[in-house]
């Protein structure tokens, strides 16, 4: 009995998790397109943070490399293509200086194309699991079924995307003399 309530209670945990994913972009999206007051310390850390994860996202990928041929190769011009992308984000930027601060809103269609990337890959990668499942292809593995090393360049345009941006935005506040500027609340 006690095996059947942690079955039914992890099935219950994947189910929210799947229903889960879809409210996630969204609240993403939403805050992705949203105008945001550029501080130096968040800036600083953010760009801190994405160069460890797009070092731990390469190893990853050298190490997937492995078991997934070409999963390196994927990861590495999904970065390039996401720079790429990112060099267009800041170009759509709108900036402002303001005497509360400096403020920038990103481009509400790059966002919806960088959220939507990582959505249809998911979307994609799930159905060719669910359809390598219903076939009954006893010879080919979920995970080949999923397209790894296309998740993988998914991942790459978010993290080269974001990347650049933040480096852009790290730029333009430097530019605007703000930086290190700390203001109380008025």
């Amino acid at each position: 009995m006690p095996l059947l309530i942690v079955a039914a209670i992890l099935l219950a945990a994947l189910l929210l998790f799947i229903l889960g994913i879809p409210l996630s972009l969204v609240l993403r999206y939403r805050a992705g397109k949203a105008r945001r007051l550029a501080r130096g310390w968040v800036v600083t850390t953010n760009l801190v943070m994405l160069v460890l994860s797009i070092g731990l996202f390469l190893f990853g990928a050298a190490v997937t490399t492995w078991w997934v041929p070409r999963a390196l190769a994927y990861g590495s011009i999904g970065l390039v293509v996401g720079c790429g992308l990112g060099l267009v984000g800041l170009a759509a930027t709108r900036w402002e200086v303001t005497p509360r601060g400096f403020f920038f809103t990103p481009n509400r269609w790059l966002v919806l194309l960088v959220t939507g990337i990582v959505a249809a890959r998911v979307s994609y990668g799930l159905w060719r699991v669910w359809h390598t499942w219903q076939r009954g292809a006893g010879d080919v593995s979920w995970l080949d079924s999923f397209g790894v090393a296309q998740s993988l360049a998914a991942g790459g345009v978010v993290l080269g995307y974001y990347l650049v941006y933040v480096l852009g935005v790290q730029r333009r506040l430097r530019g605007s003399g703000r930086l290190n500027v700390h203001r109380s609340a008025p």
